[in-house]
């Protein structure tokens, strides 16, 4: 018996409605609300709902830290800053509600469900049309999801949203059918990510290297002009739009002409372009110290805050066999080492939200598994002198004649770094802080040479930790050396569980045994919650948030 989403009990959201009100008490989320130390009062997420009545014209200026990947095609990347960019150029089948988790039609006007969610049917607008000029239908989201699909390891996204995919079916011009050979039940949130979104026949002739470098075709508010890896991204406002989603208060063309893109490594740089009128938007990686935070405000511009969904800040270790975190008990001390309280508050700030599991807290069926991560510098050294690791008198510990060293690759030093450095030192670890380029990264990775590597993602469904830690979908070294056979097993079967069914109990359920398992068996260590910050000039009127903590720029406009 199929479902309609307009007929689902708020049951099936109640999950997702908990966490979103944390993420409302915690970051005042959904219309482009603000939390942290010093941080401003937002403005409205409804262009003109609260700021005077829109005015056309003028280019947004967004400066971003960096262009990790250099890809901007939406199939493949998993950069923010990236997906940001292209929500506005690339639209999907439904939408997020930020403020509830609720799933909204968008190129989709209704939809239905199998109860063993491994069966969907969305029926289409009539009324879009690609850049290109290109009809939107059935055949288009086949091509598309077909292309997703064919992407393989290259959409490091993709190959969890798309799990156990096995074909879409043309039903009629503006109805599909989307079949999984397995369970899928976090299929629907996935068709509302950029991951998934609908591009024109034409980009899926192009090669996935040329996608990247920009031959994409959207059917967004805006259309990519030219994208330059790392240095800048041009987008102009696209004359005729009339489809989005039931969240944009804004029904046609963009108020603004066009956005500008460039990027920024330094802090202090990036917010020096926003207090300067350089720029109209300063996007950091990391949270907006609270130092600049007071700089901005005095410029007269605001602090937009909102906590993103998904993968905590974590470590994910190296377990193979002669490395010293293949020894259980020597990670169950590196969860006693850890201070992550003092993590927040040194790193960010005094209230900062204070990492409570490899989920962060505004992801749907995240568990609090706070008494497992305690500190307890006490208890590491007891657990590390059991695993025959003795302090030496330079202060580190040793075995067999050998350092007790951990290995950290990572891309860019940071303050957090140093403090795990500084936390693992008091317990005798050696932890070595090992900078890589960008292209020397994953290399370094698949060969296993590092004992610790960082990671985190961003979704709004907790199946998001697949594309890490799963070994049945991922081909991430962060999932391939972080769990020994019988462990990686079993992490595999309590994913399959978790995409089972849509019934919300049993997902939680199975999400609370996955992050119990996780933490339990080393899997996954976090350090620190993730909260997605920006420095917004002041006449920058009607920003929004996405569910996923990207920018929306249809309701934008700028003060003369």
């Amino acid at each position: 018996m199929s479902t309609s989403h307009r007929h689902r009990t708020t049951r099936r959201l109640a999950a997702t409605a908990v966490s979103v009100l944390a993420a409302v008490s915690l970051a005042a989320c959904g219309s482009g609300g603000s939390s942290g130390s010093g941080a401003g009062s937002g403005t409205s997420a409804a262009g003109g709902a609260q700021d005077g009545k829109p005015v056309p014209g003028g280019r947004l200026k967004i400066a971003f830290w960096s262009d990790f990947q250099s890809c901007i095609d939406p199939n493949q990347v998993y950069w923010i800053e990236s997906r940001s960019v292209d929500r506005n150029v690339a639209d999907s089948l439904t939408d997020q509600d930020p403020k509830t988790g609720k799933i909204v039609p968008w190129l989709a006007t209704s939809w239905t469900v199998n109860p063993d969610a491994t069966s969907y049917t969305f029926n289409l607008r009539k009324d879009v049309t690609f850049s290109d000029g290109t009809k939107f239908d059935a055949t288009a989201v086949k091509t598309a999801y077909d292309g997703l699909h064919d992407l393989g390891a290259k959409s490091t996204l993709g190959v969890t949203y798309l799990a156990g995919y096995k074909a879409t079916t043309v039903v009629d011009p503006y109805t599909v059918k989307v079949d999984f050979a397995t369970p899928n039940a976090a299929f629907l949130q996935a068709t509302s990510t950029t991951t998934t979104a609908i591009l024109s026949p034409a980009t899926y002739k192009e090669t996935p290297e040329a996608r990247c470098a920009g031959k994409i075709i959207g059917s967004g508010e805006f259309t990519l002009d030219s994208y330059s890896a790392g240095k800048s991204v041009k987008l102009t406002k696209r004359t005729g739009y009339a489809w989005p989603s039931s969240l944009i208060a804004n029904k046609g063309d963009a108020y603004l002409d066009g956005i500008d893109v460039s990027y920024i490594g330094e802090d202090s740089v990036r917010v020096g372009s926003l207090t300067n009128g350089t720029i109209d938007i300063a996007w950091p990686r990391q949270p907006i110290t609270s130092a600049d935070q007071q700089v901005i405000k005095a410029s007269g511009a605001t602090i937009e805050t909102r906590a993103l969904p998904g993968i905590s800040g974590v470590l994910f270790p190296n377990v193979s066999a002669g490395r010293p975190l293949a020894d259980l008990q020597v990670r169950k001390a590196l969860y006693k080492a850890l201070d992550l309280s003092s993590y927040a508050k040194t790193v960010y700030w005094d209230g900062y939200p204070v990492a409570k599991s490899p989920l962060t807290s505004t992801t749907p069926y995240v568990a609090d598994e706070s008494a497992k991560l305690a500190h307890d510098p006490a208890g590491a050294g007891k657990l590390l002198d059991a695993a025959g690791w003795k302090l030496g008198s330079d202060g580190f510990r040793q075995k067999d004649g050998k350092k007790l060293t951990l290995t950290y690759i990572n891309t860019a030093p940071s303050p957090g770094d140093q403090l795990v450095q500084d936390q693992l030192k008091k317990v005798g670890i050696d932890f070595q802080i090992k900078i890589l380029t960008a292209a020397q990264l994953t290399p370094t990775g698949n060969a296993g040479s590092y004992d610790l590597s960082p990671g985190y993602l961003t979704r709004a469904d907790p199946s998001v930790l697949g594309s890490s830690a799963d070994q049945a979908v991922s081909k991430q070294y962060t999932a391939k050396f972080s769990q020994d056979p019988a462990t990686a097993t079993k992490v595999s079967e309590l994913f399959a569980k978790g995409l089972s069914t849509a019934d919300p109990d049993k997902r939680g359920a199975a999400y609370q045994d996955l992050q119990d398992y996780l933490i339990d068996n080393g899997v996954a260590f976090p350090l620190y919650d993730r909260l997605q910050t920006a420095g917004v000039s002041a006449k920058v009127h009607g920003f929004a948030w996405t569910s996923e903590s990207f920018l929306r720029a249809n309701d934008i406009w700028l003060a003369k």
